[in-house]
């Protein structure tokens, strides 16, 4: 690993990377949209819960990936790797906010909300089909282990933890979890800042997500997104050529 005194990222600052990362990232994307819609529907407590599963997951499994490639190739071409996908996920970041409408999230919300739809039609028939098509009416108290199960393999959950680790799949907040796991000696540091970081979005996303759609810019979040990508390529970058990794 590297030496503390030529290495100019701590523990923290590996935190924060992956922190604002997802916040840049996440706030008003499709899965942001997708959790908004879902809790207008379902129960906040289960939307957060199983969405949070599934980006949880999905996070640790891109640092495990990202943490690897130095074992693949060496920490120089590594980090030089990193350089050149932030630089680019930046760019085209920003090439896509001119794009977009100042009433994107709305645009998207309501897209969201239809595609949406379909699947939640056939969740009522799931239900309807589990209940006999009638409401059945408790006979006995189950057990906590019991209900947590049932919770957690019910239609809604695994419909929410699918949709959310298929939209993540391929993502730029999965691919910049990847990088800046994969240019850091802190993985656990950007596991847990991107999860924190997921953790407030949904959180929002799930408690006034409709609102946040209807008063946010979508267009300036991916812009500054955009720019604090070419931030972490130029920060890499100083990091690879002023205090390279002693072989």
């Amino acid at each position: 690993m590297s030496d503390a005194t030529t290495e100019p990222q701590t523990g923290f600052s590996a935190f924060i990377a992956g922190f604002a990362m997802i916040m840049v990232s996440e706030m008003g994307d499709r899965t942001f949209l997708s959790n908004c819609v879902m809790a207008m529907k379902h129960d906040r407590k289960l939307v957060f819960f199983s969405a949070m599963s599934a980006l949880a997951l999905m996070a640790i499994l891109s640092a495990i990936l990202g943490y690897s490639l130095p074992a693949l190739l060496s920490k120089k071409y590594t980090q030089y790797l990193a350089i050149v996908l932030f630089i680019f996920f930046g760019y085209r970041m920003i090439m896509e906010a001119k794009e977009m409408s100042h009433n994107q999230a709305e645009e998207e919300l309501e897209e969201v909300n239809k595609q949406l739809i379909g699947g939640n039609d056939e969740l009522h028939k799931l239900d309807e089909l589990e209940s006999g098509g009638y409401v059945v009416e408790p006979v006995k108290q189950t057990s906590g282990w019991i209900n947590l199960v049932n919770y957690i393999f019910s239609p809604t959950f695994v419909q929410i933890f699918t949709i959310t680790f298929l939209a993540e799949w391929g993502d730029r907040s999965q691919i910049g979890t990847i990088i800046l796991a994969a240019s850091s000696d802190y993985p656990i540091n950007v596991i847990l800042g991107t999860i924190i970081g997921h953790g407030i979005c949904t959180a929002l996303a799930v408690v006034c997500g409709k609102l946040l759609a209807q008063k946010i810019s979508v267009k300036t979040v991916t812009f500054f997104g955009g720019c604090l990508f070419l931030l972490f390529g130029l920060y890499t970058l100083v990091e690879a050529v002023f205090f390279p990794e002693e072989e």
